[in-house]
């Protein structure tokens, strides 16, 4: 079969279309055929082994998001069938529950092989059903920047109608948090480089926001949005460059989801701010099996319908990559298989 994969070495130079002999499913296991991926913000790291030895071993299979049709299925086969449409979680094993260490490092895309390639085998407890109403593109999307979204406000916070959220960014996990931030009542507002990108977000959904590049104290401005109150919700995506900030404007005991690092990964801050604000803190990586399947059956009777920015062919993986780590896109980033 058809892969791409990581070879020889460690490096984006390395990282090239090859084969693999087809994977068979053992008892308990299912065959996919891919059908689509996306790419997310991690995916730029594994090629260079950004994740150190958690990143797993070569030859390696990147992307963590995708969706499949399952082809054949071993002994003793209970969830799934063939012809059945599925999605991969991102962390295979983590049924429910607390995270532990085992969990959080069976991750799909380093160091399990990821989506890839022409096939995949899994457990058939590391896949969900895709909702029937998304095309195979739109699904890809979800198993890693929707779950993302939806466990920092859904499944470890209680957003009511009338919360006040502030979003960092347009990118897939922002989009998805907009969108069902909104779809649980709560007022966004958002913060983007791009007076363009803040226009498509309010047509998303969006209440308010602040461009800054123009307004780079945006912490004040944001918080005159809430009337001075500041957020009861922090969606944190930027990381050194916006905790600062994003400190300044989250009220007394509001929620601080720190999800991405971008704009890089160690930072100085005012820390005494979430002992004198009792801000809670959360470090968000993706989610359990439970909150995925709750995930879909929220996204099935709304119809939430995920922003894909530009679509590439799979022997285009690493353009894909240097379009995601411009900054350009708007959504998602997907490859077709």
């Amino acid at each position: 079969m058809k892969v791409f994969q990581i070879e020889g070495d460690w490096g984006m130079d390395n990282l090239r279309v090859s084969t693999r002999p087809e994977p068979r499913p053992a008892a308990g296991e299912v065959l996919l055929r891919v059908k689509a991926s996306s790419i997310n913000f991690r995916d730029l790291l594994v090629p260079s082994r950004g994740y150190g030895s958690y990143t797993g071993n070569l030859p390696l299979i990147p992307l963590s998001d995708g969706v499949g049709e399952v082809i054949e299925v071993g002994a003793g086969i209970t969830r799934v069938k063939p012809g059945d449409r599925v999605l991969p979680c991102f962390e295979q094993g983590w049924i429910a529950g607390e995270p532990s260490l085992e969990r959080l490092t069976r991750t799909l895309g380093g160091p399990v092989d990821g989506t890839m390639a022409d096939l995949m085998c899994l457990s058939q407890e590391g896949v969900v059903k895709a909702p029937s109403y998304l095309g195979d593109l739109e699904a890809a999307t979800l198993p890693c920047a929707a779950l993302t979204a939806w466990s920092a406000l859904v499944t470890y916070e209680s957003l009511r109608p009338g919360s006040k959220v502030l979003v960092e960014g347009t990118g897939g996990v922002a989009l998805f948090a907009i969108q069902i931030a909104k779809l649980l009542g709560a007022h966004v507002t958002v913060i983007s480089s791009s007076d363009e990108k803040i226009a498509r977000a309010r047509a998303l959904g969006a209440d308010a926001a602040v461009n800054y590049v123009k307004t780079p104290e945006w912490a004040k401005a944001t918080r005159e949005i809430t009337g001075g109150s500041g957020f009861d919700h922090i969606v944190e995506l930027g990381g050194e460059k916006t905790l600062p900030q994003a400190l300044r404007c989250i009220r007394p005991g509001g929620t601080l989801s720190m999800i991405g690092v971008v704009s890089g990964g160690t930072m100085s801050a005012q820390l005494g701010l979430v002992v004198t604000r009792q801000v809670r803190m959360q470090g968000i990586t993706v989610g359990h099996r439970d909150g995925f399947e709750a995930m879909v059956r929220a996204f099935e009777q709304h119809k939430l319908k995920p922003v894909i920015d530009r679509v590439f062919a799979f022997e285009e993986l690493k353009e894909a990559m240097a379009y995601l780590k411009s900054g350009a896109h708007f959504g998602k980033v997907c490859i077709r298989h």
